[in-house]
């Protein structure tokens, strides 16, 4: 499946120049207009001449304005979509609030899944399983998935480590081997201290897997293998918040995975937590 012109924005966003997400942010909301519009009349209204508008679009890999202009019109239904469920008026009552949350976030994952690739799972799932530790690193909202995804681990035949406090994670980084496989997560990608983790990871030689919002991301360069999780942002919160729920998933995709790859260990491994809890509620 190919990937919407909204999705690679999204991806792409922080990578933009300034007059680039103008364009980016005036694409998003007006899609419609923009897709029935010419060059010279969008470039008048964003006040910004023709040529800018058309190295935009060369930037998300069309070959000039018809091109982008005719994939905006197979694509208006994905727009609209998105803004009626995103639309949260104060005037909704609970009931409509929380379908819009939920449709949203149904949104988020199915935009991520969208950018799911086959040789990326395999490849991670791979490092995984050929590493002697794995470690998972994040900072502030990320290091929530990455406890959530340690917690989930533990259960796998993969000796996992974590540590909520970031000291303790950088010293940690410092210690890994070329034997040994790290993932890092972080929303925008430009965490300095989690880019910090990952350049410390990848001087040990191990093996580096980012979790991002933002393809072109700093930390982005710096994977191994790299899995974008996509999240719109709402009133009342932030896109960071979102996207937790396309990282969890990524995350669950992997430890899935991973246990099919050792299923016999992995059968065993879960006994023994299950047992051990059992005896502990006795």
């Amino acid at each position: 499946m190919s990937v919407s012109i909204r999705l690679q924005i999204r991806t792409m966003y922080n990578d933009f120049s300034p007059k680039e997400q103008a364009i980016a942010d005036y694409v998003l909301e007006n899609s419609s207009k923009v897709a029935h519009s010419s060059i010279s009349d969008l470039a008048n209204e964003l006040g910004i001449a023709d040529s800018t508008f058309f190295q935009f679009t060369k930037k998300l890999g069309y070959n000039g304005f018809k091109d982008f202009k005719m994939a905006m019109l197979i694509q208006e239904n994905d727009f609209s979509a998105i803004a009626i469920h995103e639309n949260i008026d104060q005037n909704d009552t609970e009931l409509t609030m929380a379908q819009k949350v939920f449709d949203s976030n149904i949104t988020t994952l199915n935009d991520t899944q969208i950018l799911l690739r086959q040789e990326d799972l395999k490849k991670a799932v791979d490092l995984i399983n050929n590493s002697d530790r794995l470690f998972f690193f994040g900072v502030g909202g990320s290091e929530i998935v990455a406890t959530d995804a340690y917690h989930k681990f533990l259960r796998s035949p993969i000796s996992v480590f974590h540590s909520t406090d970031y000291h303790i994670q950088l010293m940690e980084a410092s210690l890994l081997t070329p034997t040994d496989c790290a993932i890092l997560i972080s929303h925008t990608g430009q965490s300095k201290e989690t880019i910090r983790l990952a350049e410390t990871v990848k001087a040990t030689g191990a093996k580096v897997i980012v979790v991002t919002s933002q393809a072109h991301s700093p930390l982005a360069k710096l994977g191994d293998v790299v899995f974008i999780s996509i999240a719109e942002e709402t009133e009342f919160r932030s896109e960071a918040l979102a996207s937790r729920i396309s990282q969890l998933s990524i995350m669950d995709s992997l430890y899935v995975i991973l246990m099919f790859y050792n299923q016999e260990e992995a059968r065993d491994s879960i006994s023994k937590v299950r047992r051990v809890i059992a005896r502990s509620k006795q």
